[in-house]
């Protein structure tokens, strides 16, 4: 995701980068608890009372959405500098020199 083309002139062109991705995590991470938010009480105040059993049904968007913020978090603190195709570029330079 290198979009180096919207960096302020002053500004680190890498740093950059990894600064946006955090805060888009950020925003993503506070999206999400708003909208599971939204989906629990829904559930709560229409089925929860009445629970058979069953697996209540915002469990599965809750679930599904944490992984995509799992790696979402991965790309913005783990690994924020990881740009594949920078890697093999230098990869394929390297071969070309032997």
């Amino acid at each position: 995701m290198e979009n180096y083309s919207n960096t302020p002139p002053d500004k680190d062109p890498k740093l950059w980068e990894i600064a946006r991705k955090r805060a888009g995590f950020k925003s993503h991470l506070i999206t999400y608890f708003i909208v599971n938010a939204f989906l629990w009480a829904l559930w709560y105040f229409t089925d929860g009372h009445g629970h058979s059993g069953k697996w209540p049904w915002p469990l599965w968007p809750t679930l599904g959405w944490g992984v995509g913020i799992v790696f979402n978090y991965f790309d913005a603190y783990v690994y924020p500098e990881a740009n594949s195709a920078e890697k093999e570029y230098e990869k394929l330079k390297e071969k070309q020199k032997h």
